[in-house]
């Protein structure tokens, strides 16, 4: 597994422990976020390379900075 690999797959663990401690069904997420259910699905398995925009939408709908998303992977 290269970086960039295991970068997502960090990103995405972070994504669903931030939204199941607030109890939030992975499609109310992708709703709020206006994205697609697949596409959360997928970047919580880390299998896409999500950008800053869509980090911070995501962020700012499970009430988290986007600095506390990402800063402690």
């Amino acid at each position: 597994m290269n970086d960039k690999e295991k970068l997502q797959l960090a990103i995405g663990k972070r994504v669903k422990l931030l939204r199941e401690e607030i109890n939030m069904p992975q499609q109310d997420l992708a709703a709020k976020c206006n994205i697609e259910k697949s596409n959360l699905s997928r970047l919580e398995a880390g299998g896409t390379n999500p950008t800053l925009y869509t980090l911070k939408k995501i962020a700012d709908n499970l009430g988290v900075s986007l600095e506390e998303l990402v800063i402690k992977l």
